[in-house]
């Protein structure tokens, strides 16, 4: 797999883990690419952040996410990259990119849920950040 990357920085875990949100329904909608650039250009995380690393990023989540067990491969190299303290921030990013386009759809509630699950996520924390999204990203 040529520009799969063998290991993540914990600035690549979270992007990767917004990329695999946006592809989790098969379709990559606009307003969750535009999600994903605002939060690597504001977020003070993504401070010194090379972004020219995204597509390499996303080629690994794609290449993942063809494998029969890619997503279990994914979730490993995201823990192995983020400490226990970013979790929630995975989490919380991964719930803005979902609701970046007013409709969180099956497959993404689906992959948060897992996402929740592999990254432990306490599930009272869990619905504060999900709240925390969806009143950012409503329209008028």
């Amino acid at each position: 797999m040529p520009q799969v990357l063998a290991s993540l920085s914990a600035q690549d875990a979270l992007v990767a883990v917004m990329v695999a949100v946006s592809v989790s329904d098969e379709r990559i909608r606009t307003a969750e690419l535009v999600a994903i650039e605002r939060i690597v250009n504001h977020m003070p995380v993504f401070a010194a952040y090379d972004i020219d690393r995204i597509p390499r990023v996303a080629k690994t989540v794609y290449a993942l996410f063809e494998e029969e067990d890619g997503l279990d491969a994914l979730f490993g190299l995201v823990r192995d990259a983020l400490s226990e303290r970013l979790h929630e921030t995975a989490y919380a990013l991964a719930c803005d990119v979902a609701a970046a386009d007013g409709t969180i759809r099956e497959g993404e509630l689906r992959l948060l849920e897992e996402i929740r699950h592999e990254l432990n996520i306490d599930r009272l924390h869990a619905a504060a950040i999900e709240w925390g999204a969806r009143v950012r990203h409503l329209s008028l």
